[in-house]
């Protein structure tokens, strides 16, 4: 029922997938009449009868395995009793991608099947170009007709319309009284990834995926957290009634603290949605991915009260204090908090956490545990124990943050019921609270080292570090500043490169940064 969602099948050898689409027409065997809508891998559509026998259309997405850089939706008419392809049909297909025409053109098939792969390319208009039939295809007695299409940006993914009508069937001039008439849509995931220069956390990236249309305007507010992003839709009750979902992901890296939130909300076009279309898929060690599935009867909730066009989702993470993670092993899910909700150095900090079992349901349960605290890679808190399983008592760790500690920590909990992967780490901020202290994340570091080694330029590299001073991300001793700018001596570049490998500390190389001030070469 396209519950993949167009999601890519892996590679196990050269054109398997072929193969497996070419048996598939043969041999599938039909669980019901459903029709399924717009916004999945595949579409059936309900049976008719046609000249003494049922047939019925399926549209699919496929991988062509000899070409990561391509997408391929197949077109097939088939015998619904006998489960296989009908001979010498006529298609006439309208093709869309999203807003984007693409063709519309009739095809012969001499076994009812078609195949089109979409390649991106400089074409404008689309090209069209057939390359034949498939080997597989062939030895199977399916022939395919193989169509190239070629356009601007065609095999990225998205929402692929296709609008068909058969004409003839079993001879091509044996053309129907009244063509047959379907409207079939495929969802091809398109994944696009958005670099988030965060003052906190360094850069970041966010991936969208969308199995809908293409989105556009993609926004973080690193005040409010939220996300926002817009997508094209046609909202009327018959475009409604033939999705199935709308379907989009946010992959989000677990070093990205702001948004390792416990939950998340979806709004479209202002509406809250119910929370339950949410999922958060936390089990790949490095990211964690949240899926936002709207179905039909949402969808009509929305279009009761909505007086825009197009979907422009907002997506607010639920209370930044309570972070959710989940285990290597997969078993535990952490939740923390903590108070005050500003972490600032030298004071008093109190970690509240519950370990729950995934697979009880986020019940909270009694195992061994080892928490501490990181900064910089030095331990400067530790406890273990054993967890509480009440669900009214937390566990909790209470310490005073040491005064040179500012920017990222991580809370770590290992060896989970003893279990060496039963580990995570949740990185937090902890805010400088000491006059006049040398504060640089140690993310800058990084970018000190491309300046040093000529990565990128002298413009690049200054006025970021006074961005970064001036919104006091990096804190230092207030300078006087020369009215005039005067030339980069080439010790600064070296003093960098040194500060980046930990030749030299922070205060060492803040002594640079002030040199720079006081000659007007960093504005701030």
């Amino acid at each position: 029922m396209g519950s993949q969602c167009g999601k890519r099948i892996p590679k196990s050898g050269p054109r398997l997938r072929e193969l497996f689409l070419a048996l598939l027409v043969c041999l599938l065997v039909f669980s019901g009449h459903e029709a399924f809508g717009h916004g999945g891998s595949s579409e059936i559509f309900p049976p008719v009868e046609l000249n003494g026998k049922l047939v019925t259309l399926e549209v699919a997405a496929s991988q062509d395995d000899t070409d990561d850089d391509a997408e391929q939706i197949s077109i097939s008419f088939l015998d619904f009793d006998s489960k296989i392809t009908l001979r010498d049909v006529i298609f006439h297909i309208k093709a869309e991608r999203g807003n984007q025409f693409l063709f519309e053109q009739e095809f012969r098939a001499d076994h009812g099947f078609l195949v089109f792969k979409f390649i991106s390319g400089d074409a404008d208009p689309v090209m069209l170009e057939e390359t034949g039939g498939n080997v597989f295809g062939s030895l199977l007695g399916l022939d395919s007709r193989k169509i190239n299409v070629t356009g601007p940006r065609l095999a990225e993914g998205g929402l692929y319309m296709f609008d068909v009508s058969v004409l003839a069937v079993d001879g091509y001039s044996e053309r129907l009284e009244v063509p047959l008439v379907y409207d079939a849509g495929i969802s091809i995931p398109q994944t696009v990834r958005h670099e988030i220069s965060h003052p906190d956390y360094g850069l970041q990236t966010i991936q969208t995926i969308t199995y809908y249309d293409e989105l556009s305007d993609f926004n973080y507010d690193i005040d409010s957290k939220e996300i926002s992003f817009s997508m094209p839709f046609d909202w009327t009750v018959e475009n409604i009634e033939k999705t199935t979902v709308v379907h989009q992901e946010l992959v989000i890296p677990k070093e990205f603290g702001d948004l390792l939130v416990s939950g998340f909300s979806m709004y479209i076009n202002g509406i809250k949605l119910s929370d339950s279309i949410v999922s958060i898929d936390d089990y790949v060690p490095k990211t964690r991915t949240v899926h936002f599935i709207v179905n039909q009867q949402e969808l009509l909730n929305i279009l009761k009260d909505n007086k825009q066009k197009g979907i422009n989702f907002l997506v607010k993470p639920w209370e930044k204090t309570r972070l959710g993670a989940v285990t290597e092993n997969g078993q535990f899910r952490i939740y923390v908090s903590w108070f005050p909700e500003r972490l600032e150095s030298d004071s008093e900090a109190v970690f509240s956490f519950d370990i729950t079992d995934v697979f009880l349901k986020d019940k909270p349960v009694a195992v061994n545990y080892d928490f501490s605290v990181t900064y910089d890679q030095r331990v400067i808190f530790e406890q273990n124990g054993i967890s509480t399983d009440s669900k009214e008592m937390h566990n909790t760790a209470e310490f005073v943050i040491p005064s040179e500690v500012s920017g990222i920590v991580h809370l770590n909990f290992n060896n989970l019921d003893y279990n060496s992967r039963g580990a995570v780490s949740v990185p937090v901020i902890v805010n400088s609270m000491v006059p006049d202290q040398v504060s640089i994340p140690s993310w800058v570091k990084n970018s000190a080292g491309w300046w040093s080694d000529g990565t990128i330029n002298d413009e690049t590299f200054l006025q970021g570090i006074g961005f970064l001073i001036k919104n006091d991300i990096i804190q230092i001793p207030q300078m006087q500043q020369a009215k005039a700018a005067q030339e980069i001596p080439s010790w600064i570049k070296s003093s960098a490169g040194w500060w980046s490998d930990g030749t030299i500390n922070d205060e060492t190389f803040v002594n640079s940064l002030q040199f720079l001030i006081e000659r007007g070469i960093i504005p701030v």
